[in-house]
């Protein structure tokens, strides 16, 4: 029975927990039938939902076996080596996010018979690009049971490799599940799962809370050749705009170089905005540091905000209010999407969005009160 200590664990990872440890203490020998879901729902007192779940994910950490008709029993230990899935992640390190969605992987209780591989590096001071593709070609020599994709983005070559890529992961019949960002425009539809939150919500959201708070001339930034997501958030951005009876028409959307003051001031000088959305945490923070330069104030003169809540947002100075992706949970769901994916090859791609808490900081002059 799960413990009182694990009160803050979701109920079905703590059913998940508990028939593990029967399973591996040997409680239950190889070969050994479950007891049935009703039975284990009177056990743990549980819904239902959750012992399916449960269950599900024993399935999928390779711990049991579902025979038709009969039930789930104990699966035979594999002498064989742990599954490899390859990541494949050019802008880790970069990008702030994707160092926890692998630890969320990494953490989750379906990574019992997986191994995570990094790649190795190639010769210093080569492209981003080159990177990408030396790695692809790594993982497809060893042979890998999946790839983790994040499609490359900030160079104007990223459509092109980014699709050399996955037609290189697809001829070798290797899954891929992409993190954060699709490879296509909206409204195409891609070939493979992906995990991520939903962009245009979150666009929406922070506009939203900007015009809540008074503003009316809300800019939107991003910079040149972001991944797709940044469109998705700037229609989210004139999606709200438009449902407060804002002038969306002839709103602004800028793609500059926030570290450029000149950029910047130009920005400020021609769209006179009282409201920034930025298109993502990191651009806010260099915007911000540039606003500095030109001895504007946020959020007295300008209130800003930004999108991810990276480690470093709540640091800024003012620190930044800015909406938090679950990334822990994104990679949870990425490695129960490319274990879905390996067990049923037929299934049609799936996205699956996570959504976002709004985080509250001095940045956007919330503590203010209404923009006059």
């Amino acid at each position: 029975m799960p413990s009182r200590s694990d009160s803050a664990t979701p109920k079905y990872l703590q059913v998940f927990a508990a028939l593990r440890r029967d399973i591996e203490s040997g409680r239950w020998k190889e070969g050994e039938q479950l007891p049935s879901e009703l039975e284990l729902v009177r056990t743990f007192g549980v819904s239902r939902i959750t012992v399916t779940r449960a269950v599900r994910d024993l399935y999928q950490a390779g711990l049991v076996e579902r025979v038709a008709g009969s039930g789930t029993f104990v699966k035979q230990r594999r002498t064989a080596a742990a599954r490899s899935f390859g990541l494949l992640i050019p802008d880790l390190g970069e990008t702030e996010i994707f160092e926890p969605i692998c630890q969320g992987m990494m953490a989750s209780p379906l990574a019992r018979e997986c191994a995570l591989l990094w790649g190795g590096a190639t010769t210093e001071g080569s492209s981003k690009e080159a990177r990408a593709w030396s790695l692809c070609r790594q993982y497809i020599g060893r042979a890998v049971a999946g790839v983790f994709f994040a499609p490359l983005e900030l160079t104007a070559a990223k459509d092109a490799v980014n699709a050399r890529i996955l037609h290189a992961l697809d001829e070798a019949r290797i899954p891929v599940v992409l993190l954060d960002r699709p490879v296509a425009p909206y409204p195409e539809m891609g070939r493979h799962d992906l995990v991520g939150i939903d962009n245009r919500r979150a666009g929406y959201v922070m506009t939203e809370h900007l015009l809540n708070l008074g503003c009316r001339r809300v800019r939107f930034v991003g910079v040149a050749n972001a991944a797709f997501t940044v469109e998705a958030r700037e229609a989210g951005y004139r999606e709200a705009l438009y449902a407060q009876g804002v002038d969306w028409a002839g709103a602004s959307a800028q793609r500059i170089n926030p570290d450029d003051v000149a950029e910047v001031r130009e920005l400020i000088e021609t769209t006179r905005p009282d409201g920034l959305v930025c298109a993502n945490d990191r651009t806010a923070g260099r915007l911000m540091h540039s606003l500095r330069q030109l001895r504007y104030r946020v959020p007295q003169d300008i209130r800003l905000v930004g999108i991810d809540d990276v480690e470093y947002a709540s640091l800024l100075p003012p620190p930044l209010t800015t909406l938090r992706q679950p990334t822990h949970q994104m990679g949870d769901a990425a490695l129960s999407l490319m274990l879905e994916r390996i067990a049923r090859r037929s299934l049609p791609p799936r996205e699956l969005r996570l959504g976002c808490e709004l985080i509250v900081r001095e940045s956007c002059g919330a503590a203010l009160g209404r923009v006059n």
